[in-house]
């Protein structure tokens, strides 16, 4: 069991969520707000995605990442922020000709896809770490064994932690060649995705055989989605790791009753301190992560 806990809190994702909940974190200020609310409620670590202002879908435009990044830090609210670089990796398999992209396919090299990590240099960015079918119909998303190399490269030389994103047992076993190749630096920082189709599902069973794979002295981290995520909340624990909790997974506190990204945050510490352990703060992440905090 882990006695001292990093909770990351995902306050916006990128998936069509806009229209599911009334207070989505949106624009630039809203979810910068919502980091500095998270962080108030206890989460050491935020998970930014960025949104069209306009339609509320998912973007990765440079402007609002930095516009994020220096709300949060102009707030003087500690945290950590982890970005994302999962954005440009989505492949819509055309429905008459396969080899033709379809509508909303945004798929761009591995470059391009860290690129705004370069000028914001946040201590942690996500490094998804595998090709999945990604929910139902003709979604795929790609991230190939070369593009990660080029990828996890870049962001070494960064000074960046990766994040790196796994979604079921292959990607643990990517993620670990590029730890034996030299590409991710001591300690590598795992980041558990379960329950989402169709990667591992949120069990006990999946989260085990994932953290069993683990390079010795790995760090990592879990979530669950949608009415997963409190009890993944408690198994990370148990089982050892960290814990991620925020509305890019889960939108609602219980049945029924939409949750803010500070219900959910209180709701995991409530959690992690019932089943005897502590929730730690930045400082603590940083230490324990090996973070360069370089802004």
């Amino acid at each position: 069991m882990n006695q001292e806990v990093v909770i990351t809190c995902a306050v916006t994702g990128s998936g069509e969520t806009q229209h599911k909940h009334p207070d989505l974190p949106i624009t630039p200020k809203q979810i910068a707000d919502a980091c500095v609310e998270a962080a108030n409620a206890g989460a050491a670590v935020t998970h930014i995605h960025v949104r069209d202002p306009e339609t509320g879908s998912g973007g990765r435009d440079h402007a609002m990442f930095a516009e994020v990044a220096e709300r949060v830090r102009a707030s003087g609210v500690d945290v950590v922020l982890n970005l994302t670089t999962g954005m440009g990796g989505d492949y819509y398999v055309g429905e008459k000709v396969p080899t033709d992209p379809g509508p909303g396919t945004d798929f761009v090299l591995p470059i391009e896809r860290v690129s705004h990590i370069d000028g914001i240099l946040p201590e942690i960015c996500s490094l998804d770490c595998g090709t999945m079918n990604f929910g139902d119909g003709n979604l795929l998303m790609i991230n190939t064994p070369d593009h990660l190399r080029v990828a996890a490269k870049h962001i070494q030389e960064l000074g960046v932690k990766p994040e790196l994103e796994v979604f079921d047992t292959g990607h643990v076993w990517m993620a670990n060649r590029m730890f034996e190749e030299g590409l991710i630096d001591e300690p590598p920082l795992y980041q558990i995705c379960l329950g989402i189709p169709y990667g591992a599902p949120a069990t006990t069973g999946a989260m085990k055989a994932m953290c069993d794979m683990l390079p010795e002295g790995a760090n990592w981290t879990a979530f669950g989605i949608s009415r997963h995520q409190m009890p993944m909340v408690a198994q990370a624990v148990l089982l050892g790791g960290h814990v991620r909790v925020g509305l890019e997974d889960n939108l609602y506190l219980e049945r029924g009753k939409f949750a803010s990204n500070g219900q959910l945050v209180e709701k995991a510490v409530k959690i992690v301190e019932m089943l005897g352990a502590k929730v730690v703060g930045p400082q603590e992440a940083r230490e324990k992560f090996k973070l360069t905090k370089q802004k």
